[in-house]
């Protein structure tokens, strides 16, 4: 068995002067605390990635920061799937009896730390060397692709689009640590300056800085138990240009696997922690995942199913669209708002019950998927 038995996220925006190191090491302190464990307790250790600071080994960079000596330490590197990954990982380590506690953590300084055309040059890296980054395609770009080939297959409207920002933003102005909060409404993205056609502005996420980490243990610690109950992952591609016919293939096949292992099907759960780069990455998501039907995302988030009082709650600090994107971290972030929920300390922003939550990311353009179950066992 597998538990979440801490977790810790910063505000997300701006944090000049610190820099991934710092900010990470804040996150896992705090996620150790919210634990109950001392650093030493720290067994395994995965680290996501750091654009700004591209080190080989960041595993090792964060046991030394930390003054730890774990007996596993990597770096995780699968683009925006990493932090969900990593939990996975942190699971199979404590099943195998490598590791009783695992610390997974990613942070960066993305919004402070580099310049706006470094950040883009980047992101677009993902892209084929030959057949996509030399045409000059950016990462808005490459979903750019995907959100016209969904509004043509499902027939569903860019301002349906549009619906899933303004649930995010309305979500984010209840939490203090997001970015963005100022209300918005369908036709304030609609009138946002055109990103890449369909995508505008405020289709997209914010760059920023921040850290989120969580602690997964081989058995809970005090206070609400948290349990791991099933995970799945699909690879189904690299380059966009390569990417299946069904845009929502690899998010399906790894939702499967976890919902399979942990014996629940879709219609179980209470509270969800979805990747949301762009509204199209959410939109498919619901749809492939089974909590929408196909082109009905925004229709749903229009009338409630999605909402804090709805079948669905979604993503209820904001997620990457308001509450802020700042890497590895911005997945960690909606796991910890998930565990926060899951154990009735999110304040104002609370679900009346939450047993059964899923969470799931995607890395690249739709390329690497991982997600997982995680059931509330007392």
């Amino acid at each position: 068995m597998a538990y979440l038995t801490g977790v810790a996220v910063t505000a997300f925006g701006k944090h000049p002067g610190r820099g991934p190191v710092e900010l990470m090491e804040e996150a896992a302190l705090s996620a150790l605390a919210d634990a109950g464990l001392p650093r030493e307790a720290v067994e395994g250790l995965v680290s996501g990635y750091a654009t700004t600071y591209p080190h080989l080994m960041m595993g090792t960079v964060m046991a030394e920061r930390l003054a730890i000596r774990p007996r596993h330490a990597h770096q995780a590197q699968v683009g925006g799937a990493t932090g969900a990954v990593g939990i996975i990982l942190a699971r199979h380590l404590i099943a195998a009896g490598a590791c009783r506690h695992v610390l997974v953590v990613g942070g960066e300084n993305r919004l402070t730390g580099q310049s706006r055309d470094d950040a883009v040059k980047t992101l677009a890296g993902v892209g084929h060397p030959v057949h996509e980054v030399p045409l000059g395609a950016s990462i808005p770009a490459y979903y750019a692709l995907v959100a016209a080939r969904y509004l043509h297959e499902t027939g569903a409207s860019v301002a349906d689009l549009a619906e899933l920002a303004v649930l995010m933003r309305r979500h984010a102005a209840g939490h203090p640590g997001a970015q963005l909060t100022k209300p918005i409404t369908v036709a304030d993205v609609m009138a946002s300056k055109p990103i890449a056609t369909p995508l505008k502005f405020l289709d997209c996420c914010p760059i920023s800085d921040g850290a989120a980490a969580v602690i997964v243990s081989a058995e809970p610690t005090a206070g609400a138990v948290i349990r791991l109950a099933g995970w799945g992952e699909a690879h189904t591609h690299q380059h966009v240009s390569e990417m299946p016919d069904d845009l929502g293939l690899g998010a399906t096949i790894a939702a499967a696997q976890a919902f399979d292992s942990a014996g629940r099907r879709p219609a179980d759960m209470r509270l969800l922690g979805l990747y949301d780069s762009f509204t199209p990455t959410l939109a498919i998501f619901l749809e492939a995942l089974g909590f929408a039907e196909p082109g009905g995302a925004g229709a749903g988030a229009r009338d409630g199913l999605f909402s804090r009082s709805g079948r669905y709650p979604l993503n209820l600090h904001g997620g990457l669209m308001s509450y802020g994107h700042p890497g590895v971290a911005g997945f960690l972030a909606h796991v910890v708002e998930v565990v926060r929920q899951m154990r009735g300390e999110a304040g104002d922003r609370q679900v009346a019950e939450a047993p059964l939550a899923y969470c799931h990311a995607d890395g690249g353009v739709f390329s690497s998927h991982a997600g997982f179950v995680l059931e509330r066992t007392a």
